[in-house]
């Protein structure tokens, strides 16, 4: 059934043929991906709390509303009464491995369950950990730098922004970078379950990456216990809370998530930013004079064009939000992208502006799910960014990338041709 849904999504001319039945929000066709934010801003004037009866969620594009969700308890990411989720169970029940990725990690978990787990990993994922990885990430960007630059050219995706992610939570792991081809195949593979009816080849490319990666980590653990080291996979090991520690499946669940995760968003981050700054020259000019502007910057492209488009809670109680009863156990999908362009919240809010001082946005979510590895992301983007304007300010490349990821969730680029002056 999945594999029938996925090749159903990427036949184009019937998507646009049954656009009528989408309403106002059909995300699926190829001028969405390439300009999402003409969708929001549509849906945001017209309807800011849209009900969508195809996808079975209500879409909530107006800053305070999507604020509101994510602070609101009322709303969980425990989804397991959504019948998507319940098909997935029901795909995975006779796997335990896979269906912990799926259920038992931080992006899923809630209340005391998501409590316990990242306050552990919390206590390993510290900002000097974080921070000691500086160095070593520079030397890996100006290591692969210097080889575009003898080349005269680079696809910053292939070439620099996925390399780096996969280096930095190698790192932090503990694990070795020199697999981090292995890590991105498997990576790519596991991203499907973020938005699963786009992906390709039904449950069978996560769940064989999921397996291979448990398999891989399995080793690794078991290692760690016998001879600790300074690394994640250690820290994880050793912490408690309460006299409780990480189990062997939450431990491997977890690692998992944290490749992943660490991965696929940051790598989209810093290719969104290079695509903004090849569309406003201007302000690639004024990063360029200012290299201390870039902590600023990474914001900026945070709030311009994040990598995580939406993300979506289930109700638990009947509430109102902007008018709009919504009842129990329905879904509440929130745009962050369309929140951060809300002209009620930021001032000129599709201009690039680089300095931007009031500048709170929600690509890292809100509340007690606030992106974990968001110092790490913004460490990595601000070195990758700052050292590619610093050594090649004149870089140049087509502001419209050949193709953007399938994807409702994930906003990024699949290439970036870039020619280096």
């Amino acid at each position: 059934m999945f594999r029938f849904l996925q090749w159903l999504l990427r036949r184009e001319r019937l998507l646009r043929f049954a656009s009528p039945l989408f309403g106002r929000f059909n995300p699926f066709l190829r001028e969405h991906r390439s300009n999402p934010h003409a969708t929001w801003q549509s849906l945001r004037e017209a309807e800011p709390v849209y009900r969508s009866r195809i996808f079975g969620a209500w879409v909530l594009t107006r800053y305070d509303d999507v604020l509101h969700v994510l602070r609101d308890q009322n709303f969980t990411t425990d989804r397991s009464g959504v019948p998507l989720m319940q098909l997935i169970s029901r795909l995975t029940r006779n796997d335990p491995e896979f269906s912990a990725t799926i259920e038992r990690n931080l992006l899923t978990t809630d209340g005391a369950d998501h409590l316990r787990l990242r306050g552990l990993v919390s206590k390993a994922f510290t900002p000097r950990r974080i921070e000691q990885l500086r160095p070593k990430l520079q030397a890996v960007v100006d290591d692969l730098l210097d080889r575009a630059g003898e080349n005269g050219e680079m696809d910053l995706i292939r070439d620099l922004a996925h390399p780096l992610p996969v280096t930095a939570i190698a790192e932090l792991l503990g694990v070795p970078s020199r697999d981090r081809d292995l890590f991105r195949a498997w990576s790519a593979d596991l991203v499907q379950l973020l938005d699963p009816l786009q992906g390709r080849g039904g449950m069978a490319p996560p769940r064989r990456a999921n397996r291979e990666l448990f398999a891989y980590f399995k080793p690794l653990l078991a290692e760690r216990r016998a001879n600790p080291r300074d690394d994640l996979l250690s820290a994880m090991i050793a912490v408690e809370e309460d006299g409780r520690s990480l189990s062997e499946l939450d431990l491997l669940a977890l690692s998992t998530l944290l490749l992943v995760a660490g991965h696929e968003t940051t790598a989209n981050l810093i290719g969104n930013a290079v695509v903004a700054l090849l569309r406003h020259r201007d302000e690639r000019k004024r990063l360029a004079e200012d290299p201390a502007l870039i902590t600023r910057a990474v914001d900026e492209f945070l709030r311009y064009d994040g990598p995580i488009q939406m993300t979506d809670r289930a109700v638990r109680e009947d509430c109102v939000i902007g008018g709009k009863q919504i009842r129990k156990g329905q879904l509440v999908a929130v745009v962050l992208s369309a929140a951060n362009r809300d002209p009620e919240r930021f001032s000129d809010p599709d201009r690039l502006d680089l300095g931007r001082v009031d500048n709170h946005h929600l690509s890292f979510g809100q509340g007690n799910h606030f992106c974990l590895g968001s110092q790490l992301a913004k460490l990595e983007a601000e070195i990758a960014i700052g050292t590619l304007v610093r050594r090649f300010p004149d870089f140049t490349g087509n502001p419209d990338p050949p193709g953007w990821i399938r994807s409702i969730i994930l906003r990024g680029p699949v290439a970036l041709p870039l020619r280096l002056a």
